[in-house]
């Protein structure tokens, strides 16, 4: 699985495998918390002493409730049950904190796992011998007073879980006090330089169609923004398909001749990428993986340490290296938490990173090159909701990569389901600009019209720099001004915002000989080809050369509020009316609202649903169907609505399953009952597979297919489908989750046309089959 890898939370269009930090992925139902409290401290006291005191000897459960009471208030910790009940109780963790010695929190993990054991073999001991016997209030005071070399000569010595608890300490004026410190260039470059501002171009297509990746890279370019990778996060995940997508990123750095001045990179699953080297040798430069901060929440993402460790040592005697996704909150979500705070599990990435860092270094001749991009506000209203926690998380994020020695960037990024709003995010973005991130995301407009979120415009790159004065990598801007778009004098010219010059100078450098005229009337029917799309270029700019043109700035403002009107959206009586054979059930969410704020809530059917499968399973008398179908209104029951959508796809689906069986001699029985869900999420579909199928044959494969609205806030109301294929005892076992799970998504008739998803749906099916079942051929077969 990938993040957002689960992320996902497809807005996009095709097939993907369901990666983590998706909107859609959620956190596993949780028992109710009570808040934490700490009604008072003795003077001097530290954490293991009001433990022993409290509990009259060490206890783990009320560590990692002090250590998380100390955090700034998220949704998340809450959930988790280890968030402060009250101010007063933050406060008295805090200056428990402050009292406690390094050397006690190194002894005391809060988890232990294999990457743990890896964060204590790669934690510098002679530094750490240095300040073992600091206080947490001391490490405080000489970060905040020292110098950038003094602070280097010690961070190393700091394990993750020790950094992780740096921050707690800190108000937002002290992290970016500390931020402004410390900087970590990648090799040969100004990249992470004090000074400097990097991006990352993130060429996003609902259909991965290579002129949608080609337009959204010649468009950064025209504003000057895009140096450190062009990262497109793919669709189809399938080794041919990001092998296209290499490639298409590969053509426009070759033609420019910027091939050691920036990487590409394809962020699908690494495997997928080394896959993809193998078979096109020199196609891939960086290579991406999303991280955790435990080992069981990076099984979600099929990683281990071992295997990490090894992609870093099969980089040897290559420029680029290793690319890594983080973000507070992909463990609960997964319910992979370990009962421990998420700025702790986000600093143990960090250390993983660090790690991981220091195995490039030792075969990358100029250095190692590995930068982490933190999504901060990626998942969503559970892990927190509002413009200031996103600000305090990504500053809290800054200090803990810094602080390990890593090159990290911000996606200062929201969903649509939280809070925050497009004006939100320039606040947010000038509030950041101090504590010097490395590099932010890069998009033509806030929306990426593939993930269905909101992070930062090209243009929003041009006032940051303006505003901070911020510089572009010094070779990237030699680019700028080798293609006209910046002048001798550091000064636009009048081919800034023009993507169609780009465009101009790529076929040039190609040795295209037509005239201007001809290629600038090409470059234009393409623009409309990729905005029918739905992918929108930005051109020119309004008031100021940093505002969208007014007419792109209404449609990305339409976007949002058709967004905030569809998450209200509910399926109509009469909609469900018109499924065929609808047996409807809803989950424990009490409205829209509690639906979108607690996601839990979404994953747990009513007692009264259950009773209800239960009478169906039981109607089977054993002869259990081969499928079910599951229909759920998700983020978007306008998805499932709008006509056109649904019933294309149920009946093609279904012949095509029937064919199917047909074709390989067998029945395959789909029931004809199809169920709608109201306030589903994706695990309400799991939880019906185990209701439906745990009493089959444990040894045949059932199948569910769940189709669900997915995030709104693209010109497509899309919705996708997770399939889930497994033996009647993994039903019965209950272990059904996103790791098996598959999809095709962005399904919409104006993106992935349902008939066509109908087809992707088998060709997975198939693949899921032939693995499970290896004596079986995967043609024919269902």
């Amino acid at each position: 699985m990938d993040r957002r890898d689960f992320l996902r939370l497809c807005a996009a269009g095709a097939v993907i495998q369901y990666v983590v930090q998706s909107e859609e992925a959620v956190a596993q139902t949780a028992p109710k918390v009570i808040p934490n409290s700490i009604k008072e401290v003795l003077p001097g006291e530290d954490v293991f002493a009001y433990i022993n005191r409290v509990k009259g000897s060490f206890d783990q459960t009320l560590y990692r409730q002090v250590i998380g009471a100390s955090n700034a208030f998220k949704e998340g910790d809450e959930t988790i049950g280890v968030g402060a009940g009250d101010e007063k109780t933050r406060q008295n963790a805090r200056s428990l904190l402050s009292n406690t010695k390094i050397k006690d929190l190194h002894e005391h993990p809060l988890h232990v796992d294999d990457l743990q054991k890896l964060i204590w073999q790669t934690t510098d001991k002679a530094q750490y011998e240095k300040i073992k016997n600091w206080t947490m209030g001391e490490l405080k005071e000489f970060l905040l007073t020292k110098s950038e070399a003094e602070i280097k000569g010690i961070m190393y010595g700091l394990t993750s879980e020790t950094i992780g608890c740096i921050p707690k300490l800190m108000s937002n004026e002290e992290l970016i006090k500390l931020d402004q410190k410390i900087f970590n260039p990648l090799p040969s470059t100004k990249i992470g330089a004090k000074g400097y501002l990097g991006a990352r171009i993130q060429p996003n297509s609902p259909t991965d169609h290579p002129d949608d990746i080609f337009w959204q890279v010649f468009d950064g370019f025209s504003y000057a923004t895009g140096d450190i990778v062009l990262g497109n996060n793919p669709v189809d995940s399938q080794v041919e398909s990001v092998a296209t997508v290499e490639k298409t990123l590969k053509d426009v750095v070759d033609t420019f001749k910027l091939k050691d001045v920036i990487p590409w990179c394809v962020l699908s699953h690494i495997d997928v990428q080394a896959e993809v080297a193998k078979k096109y040798p020199g196609s891939v430069a960086t290579m991406f993986q999303s991280l955790a901060g435990t080992d069981d929440c990076n099984k979600t993402f099929d990683v281990t340490v071992e295997k990490i460790i090894n992609y870093a040592k099969s980089k040897k005697g290559e420029r680029y290296g290793l690319y890594f996704e983080t973000g507070q909150g992909s463990e609960f979500t997964n319910g992979a938490a370990s009962g421990v705070d998420m700025m702790v599990l986000e600093s143990r990435k960090y250390g993983f990173c660090r790690a991981v860092q220091m195995e490039l270094a030792k075969v990358q001749p100029q250095g190692a090159w590995l930068h982490v991009n933190d999504v901060a506000g990626f998942i969503g209203p559970e892990v927190f909701r509002t413009r200031e926690q996103l600000v305090r998380c990504c500053l809290e994020d800054l200090a803990m990569g810094k602080l390990h020695g890593l090159n990290l960037g911000l996606d200062i990024c929201s969903t649509l389901h939280m809070s925050v709003s497009l004006d939100d995010l320039d606040w947010c973005q000038e509030q950041l600009m101090p504590a010097a991130p490395v590099y932010l995301i890069a998009l033509p407009t806030k929306n990426d019209p593939m993930l269905s979120y909101l992070s930062t415009s090209f243009q929003d790159h041009v006032r940051l720099r303006e505003k901070f004065g911020l510089k572009v990598n010094d070779a990237m801007w030699a680019f700028y001004k080798r293609i006209g778009i910046v002048d001798k004098n550091n000064k636009y010219t009048k081919h800034f915002g023009d993507p169609i010059w780009v465009y101009y100078q790529y076929l040039l450098a190609k040795g295209d000989k037509r005239s201007k005229e001809a290629i600038y009337a090409e470059g234009k029917q393409k623009i409309k080809e990729v905005e029918a799309r739905g992918v929108d270029i930005a051109i020119g700019h309004g008031k100021n050369i940093w505002d969208l043109n007014p007419k792109l700035a209404e449609n990305v403002t339409s976007y949002y509020n058709d967004a905030k009107i569809s998450l209200k959206a509910e399926l109509t009586p009469v909609f469900i009316s018109t499924i065929p054979n609808a047996v409807q059930a809803s989950t424990l969410s009490k409205d829209r609202d509690d639906y979108i704020l607690h996601p839990a809530s979404g994953e747990k059917l009513s007692p009264e649903s259950v009773a209800a499968l239960e009478k169906l399973r039981d109607s089977w008398a054993g002869k259990a169907p081969n499928a079910q179908i599951v229909i759920s209104d998700g983020l978007n029951a306008k998805a499932i609505m709008d006509e056109g959508h649904l019933m294309p796809y149920l009946e093609e689906i279904r012949k095509l399953l029937t064919e199917a069986g047909a074709a390989a001699g067998k029945t395959v029985v789909v029931e004809e009952k199809n169920i709608v869900v109201t306030s589903g999420r994706v695990r309400a579909g799991y939880e019906i597979g185990c209701i439906l199928f745990g009493k089959s044959d444990p040894n045949k494969l059932k199948g569910v297919l769940h189709i669900i609205g997915e995030r709104p806030g693209t010109m497509h109301h899309s919705y996708s489908v997770y399939i889930t294929v497994a033996k009647g005892k993994t039903w019965a076992d209950k272990k059904i989750d996103h790791d098996i799970t598959k999809l095709v998504c962005n399904i919409a008739d104006t993106a992935l046309a349902p008939k066509e998803a109908a087809k992707e749906t088998l060709t997975i099916i198939r693949e899921m089959v032939s693995k499970l079942a290896p004596s079986s051929r995967s043609q024919g077969r269902s």
